[in-house]
């Protein structure tokens, strides 16, 4: 039987081992492990062991960036066709007059397969025979947050675990001494800074230990990241070791979980002391790989957290999520997808070229994608309205098929019409690559097998898959 110490005399009689055995274990990084996930045999062959995603917040329009549609430029002004749009859910539109909104940019052709994008952007066109374009992809919800919702965890329900929660559940992390699901943010310069509730990287009702760690862009990436004056490391490390002793000890009597994870989590922070600041620091990178991304040091830009998000892949993070806000355009359209072409454009083609010379592109799996599309009416003569029917997203890497087209809408744009894809498709293609059976990766919650890719209807889409 254990017998419980009281704090004071515990930490009296251990402190000074405990620091010795801390430093050992915590400092070093050769006798760092690390963190393993539930899935031990993987079901499917792994072509992914990690992912990158790339949110475009806000909702892109489909219509200014991947999806060309001359019949919508030629119906410019004129009325909406009723039969597309009747009995129809829209967001701000609702009960309006809606009008054609022809496409604010010109489209080129680029790669071996001569696929249409924006001619806004070039450099993503210069990658395209790495690219899947899907055209034909639905989401379920049409106002921002419950789309995050949905795009990150797989419901509009909040409380679930989001996407990363569960891959670093299921494959943890090769990471010993950064976090295995890490969130970055960046805001462009139309100034739309609509906030990004951190429930979107929760661990939901899975073990707190596998919730996204946000590390920030610019300024101390992660707040009361350096000592005090006057604590040393090696008393900082004495402190946690004694610390997690009583945990410890605590745990063998309640055998809590989150008592394991606490115990964890003062040990990551620990580690992140000497991880992160070395992490962050791009010096050592080289004029010509700053060139590459089109960026400066510490300067919280897209492009910075996508070299950043490289960094993270070669340290062995598992699950890396960029969100770029501002993407919101219910007016001016035309100049705001301008301002993020220049701001997202060679920092995608960065990522992809960069990962590529490294041998790191095959086993990495890169997704674009918004919460939404929008919709090819317009709103206030100049924007678009959030819209659900249609959006476009891309991926690339990890067995991902390159220089294809999968899917596409009607030829206003207004909805997917074939090959129809859907989140938890997407949710499901992700999982199938990192080597799991979407069908059978679940938890017990509240009495059911709660899944990511949703409880019935998700298909791999296996015409994307080289």
């Amino acid at each position: 039987m254990i017998r419980e110490l009281p704090r004071r005399a515990f930490l009296a009689q251990t402190s000074q081992g405990l620091g010795a055995v801390a430093l050992a274990s915590l400092i070093n990084p050769a006798k760092a492990a690390p963190v393993p996930g539930v899935l031990t045999k993987l079901p499917l062959p792994q072509k992914a062991k990690r992912v990158i995603w790339l949110t475009m917040a806000g909702g892109p329009s489909h219509l200014e960036t991947f999806d060309p549609k001359p019949k919508l430029a030629a119906m410019d002004g004129k009325p909406m066709p009723e039969s597309l749009t009747k009995g129809q859910q829209l967001a701000q539109l609702q009960g309006r007059p809606l009008t054609c909104f022809g496409p604010q940019h010109k489209f080129a052709k680029f790669g071996k397969n001569q696929i249409e994008i924006c001619e806004l952007f070039p450099q993503i066109g210069s990658v395209m025979d790495d690219i899947c374009l899907i055209r034909s992809m639905t989401t379920d919800a049409i106002n921002h947050d419950p789309a995050h919702m949905f795009m990150n965890t797989g419901s509009q329900i909040a409380g679930r675990p989001s996407m990363g929660a569960w891959i670093t559940y299921g494959l943890g992390t090769e990471a010993s001494d950064l976090p295995g699901f890490v969130v970055l943010t960046s805001l462009g310069r139309g100034g739309q800074n609509q906030p990004i509730a951190a429930r979107q990287w929760s661990s939901g009702f899975l073990p707190s230990k596998y919730q996204g760690v946000q590390l920030r862009a610019k300024g101390d990436p992660v707040l009361y990241l350096t000592n005090p004056n006057g604590i040393t490391q090696a008393r900082q490390g004495a402190d946690v070791a004694a610390i997690n002793a009583l945990n410890k000890q605590r745990n063998t009597l309640v055998d809590d979980p989150e008592i394991a994870t606490r115990i964890a989590q003062y040990e990551m922070a620990f580690q992140m002391q000497a991880s992160v600041p070395d992490l962050m620091d791009v010096s050592k990178e080289g004029a010509k790989t700053l060139e590459l991304y089109g960026c400066q040091p510490g300067d919280g830009s897209f492009a910075s957290n996508c070299l950043l998000a490289r960094r993270l892949a070669e340290r062995g993070t598992r699950f890396i999520q960029l969100y770029h806000k501002d993407w919101d355009h219910h007016g001016g359209v035309k100049e705001g997808v301008k301002l993020k072409a220049e701001e997202i454009d060679r920092a995608c083609m960065a990522l992809i070229t960069d990962l590529k010379q490294r041998g790191m592109l095959e086993e990495t799996l890169i997704v674009w994608a918004g919460e939404f599309g929008r919709t090819p009416m317009s709103q206030g003569g100049s924007g678009r309205d959030h819209h659900n029917k249609a959006m476009s997203v891309w991926m690339a890497g990890a067995g991902i098929r390159g220089g294809i087209v999968h899917g596409s809408t009607d030829d206003l744009g207004y909805a997917a019409q074939e090959k129809i894809t859907s989140v938890h498709d997407l949710h499901a293609t992700m999982l199938h690559q990192l080597g799991i059976d979407h069908k059978a990766f679940s938890f017990k919650f509240q009495g059911l097998d709660a899944r990511l890719s949703g409880v019935e209807g998700a298909s791999v889409i296996k015409d994307i898959l080289a």
